[in-house]
């Protein structure tokens, strides 16, 4: 119990020192962006009076250490600051965009779980068969088709050829949990990569567990097939696999950019890709330490479980 919490403990202060590195790795980011945004901002035909009023509202004139200094003050109250653009919050844009991109992740892990746990069990269960080939031929093929080009073609095949599913959200705003179908084929271009590299780690981990020493000793001490495999083996072949996991839900809230813009569904991603193309550095600045915040937060979570479920896998804080 001691060593737990000495983990728990070492890998809190990695992961608060981790967040510090994110906040200050993305305001250098974002000042090394090359060009004048105040220039940017100000139009075609930009008019020095408008330029020096953004550049005073920006902040601009002060010195980088200074505004470092207010920014990160302010998200320590959770302050994300203000679109330049609109001049609404940056937290009422990432509100808005939540939602969409939480409802697509959460229905693509709801189905990632179970799917691709279960074949990475079946094919280890038929190591070197039939089975265990046409699973790996699958998923290996599968995972090579990028994800715009297989977007690509399942709206060329079941909305544009067949009419069984709209192409796009367009018209549906954020209410895409009324209009379920939808959300079909966004889900499976987000799902299909995610379930090829899960299976496959599952596969790889079920079948060194159940080479391992214990479980051939659980065996010999005659303990049935099943509760070797699901008992013994299947915790121990867990723990990557929930790493796995914790990097694509990682992957799935930051804004899937492909799928959302594919399908024209207004998540994270799309608000991203909006605010880069306005040049406004506050969104952009806001959403990156959100999404390196999760991932700090995900990978914390992961490790935590790939250690409860295998301790002497020595996960290194």
């Amino acid at each position: 119990m001691s060593g737990l919490r000495s983990f728990v403990a070492r890998r809190l202060l990695l992961g608060a020192l981790q967040t510090v590195a994110v906040v200050l790795l993305v305001f250098a980011l974002t000042e090394a962006l090359p060009g004048d945004a105040a220039v940017a901002l100000a139009g075609d035909q930009p008019d020095p009076a408008r330029i020096a009023a953004i550049r005073e509202a920006m902040e601009l004139d002060r010195p980088a250490y200074e505004r470092l200094v207010d920014w990160a003050a302010g998200l320590l109250h959770g302050d994300l600051g203000t679109s330049l653009a609109s001049g609404r919050p940056v937290s009422q844009y990432i509100a808005d965009g939540f939602g969409p991109t939480l409802l697509l992740a959460g229905l693509t892990v709801l189905l990632l779980i179970p799917v691709g746990f279960g074949l990475g069990v079946l094919a280890a269960r038929h190591e070197g068969g039939l089975v265990d080939r046409l699973i790996s031929s699958a998923t290996l093929a599968v995972y090579a088709v990028p994800e715009f080009a297989l977007g690509v073609l399942l709206v060329t095949v079941f909305a544009l050829r067949l009419g069984w599913l709209p192409p796009t959200a367009v018209g549906y705003g954020t209410d895409l949990l009324g209009h379920p179908a939808a959300l079909v084929l966004p889900v499976l271009v987000l799902l299909a990569r995610p379930v090829c590299s899960l299976s496959r780690l599952v596969r790889a981990g079920m079948i060194d567990a159940l080479a391992s020493p214990y479980v051939a000793q659980a065996a010999r001490y005659g303990v049935s097939g099943v509760r070797v495999r699901y008992a013994h083996a299947l915790p121990n072949a867990l723990a990557p696999a929930a790493q796995q996991l914790a990097r694509t839900i990682d992957w799935l809230l930051s804004g899937v950019i492909v799928a959302e813009a594919l399908f024209v569904i207004p998540g994270l991603g799309t608000v991203l890709l909006g605010a880069v193309a306005e040049r406004d550095v506050p969104v952009v600045q806001g959403l990156a330490v959100v999404f390196g915040a999760l991932t700090v937060a995900l990978n914390l979570g992961a490790d935590l479980v790939a250690h409860r479920l295998a301790p002497r896998s020595g996960v290194a804080a």
